[in-house]
């Protein structure tokens, strides 16, 4: 019997469980995913905007992973060295496929960035989705500007969040603390700003229409900043994605300003200099007027911009992080690797695998993971005649809990689900998620074995 562990139970550690188990080369794979946390699902739970209800219900395709038979949800367990160390978790099983992600913000690297105000989106999003190590903050108080710098879809999330009302937020499950803070936010206008063009901008149409969707809001696109893109005036050489992306733009480019009692602004062409500084925190952004280089890329114009706002969030994209015990290149923040196989030194490490964005790097969607932990599964399966020799224990959970640790099993996490649902109910909503260590440690208890 091969046993491995995935360290990582967000999609690209669900779906390399999943294809492990499903496969028929070998039959009989036992696989279990670890995880940091008690619970499940990770980007999918702590990183989808509660307002987005399908792409969250992707909860329930994961789950009918976690609950095969073959597949045991071990939570609570950090691999490093706060936790257990990656040799000795290859001692307790014939492969370990590590799938965790990539944790760091990139920064701006500009003057006043550190300012109080000014913060990852990250952050943001770590906190109106409960993470427990998010840090209570209230990122909106005394806030009536904000400004997001970046032009993707989490900067579409984070400004569509900043500007929701609390009716429509009050259905989801968001922590209780977020949704008092939100629903008492002066926040009316939120600048979003890219120092390309629209043609260059990460956003799906989908995400893009949704902030014109919003209640007493309006977006604004300053039609001039929209012509300084080449690509604006003939749209056919671009990809369609971009097209439709550009057509609602230029729609919103060509209405009339409203007045509503909230303002989206989408600004094109505009680089970040520096944060600005009032009374001690931030007081906006400074920003240089960029121009095509027609190379795809932007030359600066000399020219610069203030932007007031007392929030600034960064979502400018993110990085892997090394693990302690594994090599890492710093260049690409990814575990150096040959089809998902592990490299030390230039050479394959028996039994350790990579998937997801540790592997290839932040890039793509959810269902990228599939094919990426396709490939991955494949080269441990060519590598299982040879793993299968190593003697491993027969339970690698009794030696985890001989080594003290004590892991969330299943049965806890569903004991939080039903925790969240008691705090919902007398909170007069829904499943409310608990937002803290302590909570999810009390609650995950009551469903210990």
């Amino acid at each position: 019997m091969l046993r491995v562990a995935v360290v990582g139970s967000g999609p690209s550690g669900v779906y390399t469980a999943q294809t492990l188990v499903q496969q028929d080369r070998l039959p009989g794979v036992h696989v279990d995913v670890l995880d940091r946390l008690p619970c499940p699902y990770g980007l999918v739970r702590y990183g989808v905007a509660p307002d987005h209800e399908k792409i969250k219900s992707l909860q329930n395709n994961l789950r009918t992973v976690l609950e095969h038979e073959n597949v045991r949800f071990l939570g609570g367990i950090e691999i490093g060295p706060d936790g257990l160390p990656p040799a000795r978790l290859l001692d307790l099983y014939h492969a370990v496929v590590y799938c965790v992600g990539a944790a760091a913000d990139r920064h701006l690297g500009v003057p006043g960035e550190d300012l109080p105000g000014s913060y990852s989106a990250t952050e943001f999003v770590s906190w109106y989705s409960a993470h427990p190590d998010a840090q209570s903050d209230g990122f909106v108080r005394g806030v009536e500007s904000a400004v997001v710098i970046g032009v993707g879809n989490v900067a579409v999330d984070v400004a569509r969040m900043l500007a929701r009302g609390v009716d429509e937020l009050r259905p989801t499950d968001m922590p209780q603390a977020a949704l008092g803070a939100l629903a008492e936010s002066q926040v009316r206008e939120v600048h979003m700003v890219g120092r390309r063009g629209p043609s260059q901008a990460r956003f799906t149409t989908k995400e893009l229409r949704e902030l014109g969707s919003l209640p007493d809001t309006e977006v604004i696109v300053d039609p001039a900043e929209l012509a300084l893109d080449p690509a604006y005036a003939d749209t056919a050489g671009l990809p369609a994605a971009v097209r439709r992306n550009i057509e609602v733009m230029r729609g919103w480019a060509e209405r009339p300003v409203l007045g509503l009692p909230r303002r989206i602004r989408l600004r094109f062409f505009l680089r970040p200099v520096a944060v600005t500084e009032a009374a001690g925190r931030v007081g906006g952004v400074r920003f240089e007027r960029t121009l095509p280089d027609g190379q795809g890329g932007v030359t600066g114009s000399g020219r610069y911009e203030d932007i007031a706002g007392q929030l600034v969030l960064r979502s400018v994209g993110y990085r892997g992080v090394p693990i302690d015990g594994l090599p890492f290149d710093p260049e690409r923040g990814t575990v150096p690797h040959a089809a998902g196989r592990v490299l030390r030194a230039g050479a394959a490490s028996p039994g350790e695998y990579v998937a997801g964005w540790i592997k290839r790097g932040p890039t793509g969607v959810i269902g990228t993971n599939r094919p990426c932990a396709k490939e991955t599964v494949l080269s441990l399966l060519d590598d299982a005649p040879d793993l299968v020799r190593k003697d491993v224990p027969d339970d690698p959970l009794t030696a985890l809990r001989d080594a003290g640790f004590r892991p969330v099993e299943w049965s806890g996490w569903q004991a939080i689900e039903r925790a969240e649902a008691e705090l919902g109910t007398s909170l007069g909503r829904g499943p409310v998620k608990i937002p803290d260590w302590p909570g999810l440690w009390t609650a995950a208890s009551r469903g210990a074995a």
